[in-house]
């Protein structure tokens, strides 16, 4: 047996992505390995049991490893904690952060506000004025909800306890097991159906929580306990959920919502419960209200029985704020927890183009609600009938009008839905949930389909886009300080270059049958795109292929400071916003107490698109936007105004946008850009265009 004790050095201790980290390396070796934090010792190889032992940066760990490999298996997981579990090891001087708590919910102001119904229909409509009864948060997806609220419940499971034989409840759970992975795959697949794979993400740590030994060895012990499947699902579940929850952490309580998530999934199908109806709901349309949603509770809800939701907490670039926009729901989010004291069933009108609720408005605010739902709509249905159209504002100017997809089936719903093309194809889809890269032909034999069903329009492929944060397992990576900052996009390719002459050669035999382009995802340095650009040509040269426009995404600040110089040698930009903003704000959407404040309005990210384009232009290239920020009512002026030439968006948001770029002016877009451009912050920017 190999025994050694070990400081945990990294920056926040075993939270969900550090643990996650020491997790999958203990699952490569055969021994058995424990992890003892204090009195609790539990199985290295189960990521809630490494959670629940709340071990908090410059805490002490043992670890036992017995096996046929324990020596090889001890020095890979030193190695790892040392290395910082991939967040990076904080320096001596720093001192250890104390425990995240929430923060206070902070006191909407009631005064009166004038903000639009919509986005204008006509030039001169006059925005109504809304009352008192005010909760304003952050509009997350466009559209109108008017009818009663209804604070969101789960539906509540009856188990019956009576017990069969071991052998049978073992098989009734191994059956629920199994549909409940189906479930989470088919979210999976929709997600990314919806470009929107990052989110998509979360339900594969789903299924690695359903998959946890620990968690079902629990299970069977209760079975052998005489207990039935449901109860001992149930029992094991909230063990688990309870003890991570009583940790007091934001970040662990995050994972605990996640157990309950996947342990409610697996529980519905146990007591067979329409697997369809995730939540509890009224037989009648209401407006959701939650202190925030999962994205298997977003995904799930019913389009006949939700106007649209509003959380307490959450982000414009959260899961449930980007799954919301995919599906149609008008959505705000970061309301404050006072939302969550409203009495059901109290009438309210949801604006989620302005981000506000407004509750009990009264007759007259109400008639001029539904004038201008009635609008909303009108527009909508004349979008979707116009959707083939280009979009070109009334002064003429263009601006095209792209989708972000991920597969063969998208790129058909796109130029269905409108779409001039695709301006980001996520090649990732290729290359996850399997156990070997894809062939030269494979992947050939998909961007050849996807080329063919956008009929000669673009199509701008880019190249593989994954790293530390996104591992797939035939791709050995050491462990990294920080994954976000670590070898990913084209720094790992690079450091591959098999995989990418592979990706590069399938997609150049594939030019032919459209109009294809490469773009480079992560560049930071001029020497990674001439190496790249490099690659491109060699190959080409090989193939005896035509020449293809070659481009690199902006998401890294110091690309965007450095845009003229690649200006002079690349064929265009993409600004990736959903990056650009993590990165220059140094936060990340996903973190629960920071959602709401990473948002690509603030002034700093601005400035930077506004210099891409600048350089891009002067250098007569153009410049696309292919980030969440592309399909969001208040930033498409703004964008435009700083001269943006494309927008590559979520499939569903095509029509609605092109609407909007027709419905504007290119001077009154450049206006709306210059003010911004003067803001502070990005609340001042989302006040001046709600006002606007």
């Amino acid at each position: 047996m190999q025994t050694f004790e070990i400081i945990i050095q990294n920056r926040t201790g075993l939270h969900a992505r550090p643990a996650k980290e020491l997790v999958n390396l203990a699952k490569t070796f055969k021994s058995n390995i424990r992890i003892a934090h204090g009195a609790k010792q539990v199985n290295a190889k189960s990521l809630i049991s490494v959670l629940t032992l709340g071990v908090e940066p410059g805490g002490q760990v043992r670890i036992e490893v017995e096996g046929e490999d324990e020596e090889t298996a001890a020095l890979a997981l030193q190695a790892l904690i040392n290395a910082g579990l991939g967040e990076g090891v904080a320096e001596e001087k720093e001192a250890i952060p104390a425990p995240a708590t929430p923060e206070a919910p902070v006191e909407k102001a009631p005064a009166p506000v004038a903000v639009p119904a919509m986005p204008p229909v006509a030039t001169g409509e006059r925005p109504f004025q809304l009352p008192q009864r005010l909760t304003r948060g952050i509009p997350a997806a466009p559209g109108f909800g008017i009818g009663p609220v209804f604070r969101l419940e789960r539906a509540k499971l009856i188990i019956d306890e009576t017990f069969t034989s071991a052998n049978q409840e073992r098989a009734l759970l191994q059956q629920a097991l199994d549909g409940a992975k189906g479930q989470l795959r088919q979210l999976h697949t929709q997600l990314l159906g919806q470009a929107i794979a990052s989110e998509a993400a979360i339900f594969e740590v789903h299924l690695e929580i359903l998959e946890d030994p620990d968690l079902l060895e629990a299970v069977y012990a209760n079975i052998d306990k005489r207990k039935n499947a449901a109860h001992a699902w149930q029992t094991a579940i909230e063990a688990r959920a309870k003890t991570m929850a009583a940790l007091n952490d934001p970040l662990l309580a995050a994972r605990a919502a996640d157990i309950h998530d996947v342990g409610y999934r697996v529980l519905r199908l146990l007591v067979g419960t329409d697997t369809q109806d995730a939540v509890q709901l009224p037989d009648h349309p209401v407006i959701v209200l939650a202190f925030d949603l999962s994205p298997s509770d977003t995904a799930s809800l019913d389009t006949q029985r939700v106007l649209g939701f509003c959380t307490a907490g959450g982000g414009p670039t959260a899961h449930s704020s980007i799954i919301a926009r995919a599906l149609g729901f008008p959505a705000v989010v970061s309301a404050g927890e006072s939302i969550m004291q409203i009495e059901n069933g109290t009438l309210a009108i949801l604006d989620g183009t302005a981000g506000t609720l407004v509750i009990e408005p009264d007759p007259e605010t109400l008639a001029r609600a539904h004038e201008a739902q009635q609008l909303y709509q009108a527009r909508r249905i004349a979008a979707q009938a116009a959707s083939a159209e280009p979009a070109i504002t009334r002064d003429g100017h263009r601006v095209e009008i792209v989708a972000n997809i991920g597969g063969i089936a998208d790129a058909r719903k796109a130029h269905a839905a409108g779409a001039e093309g695709v301006g980001l194809l996520r090649t990732e889809f290729l290359f996850l949930e399997r156990t070997s890269a894809p062939t030269e032909n494979e992947q050939f034999e998909v961007y050849r389909d996807i080329a063919t069903a956008l009929a000669g329009n673009p199509v701008i492929v880019r190249t593989l886009d994954i790293g530390g944060d996104k591992p797939v397992p035939y791709i050995t990576m050491l462990p990294e300080e920080n994954p976000f900052l670590g070898e990913r996009g084209i720094r790992l390719c690079l450091a591959r270059p098999e995989l990418l002459r592979q990706q590069v050669r399938a997609i150049l035999r594939a030019a032919p049958y459209g109009k294809l382009r490469i773009m480079f995802p992560m560049v930071a340095d001029l020497s990674e795109w001439r190496a790249a650009r490099a690659v491109v040509e060699e190959l080409r040269a090989e193939l005896y292929t035509p020449q293809i426009e070659l481009g690199i995404m902006i998401e890294i600040p110091a690309a965007a400071l450095l845009a003229d110089v690649f200006a002079a040698e690349v064929d265009f930009f993409s600004i990736g916003t959903n990056d650009l903003t993590q990165y220059t704000l140094a936060m990340d959407r996903g973190h629960p107490n920071l959602a709401g404040k990473s948002d690509g309005l603030h002034p700093a990210v601005l400035k930077l698109i506004q210099r891409t384009v600048e350089a891009a232009h002067a250098a007569g290239k153009w410049v696309g936007v292919c980030g969440e920020l592309g399909a969001d009512p208040q930033a498409v002026p703004i964008l435009i105004g700083l001269g943006v030439d494309e927008l590559s968006i979520s499939i569903p948001a095509i029509p609605m946008v092109k609407a909007q770029v027709r419905d504007l002016t290119l001077e009154e877009a450049r206006r709306r850009a210059q003010e911004a451009l003067a803001c502070a912050t990005a609340p001042e920017v989302r006040r001046k265009a709600a006002n606007d």
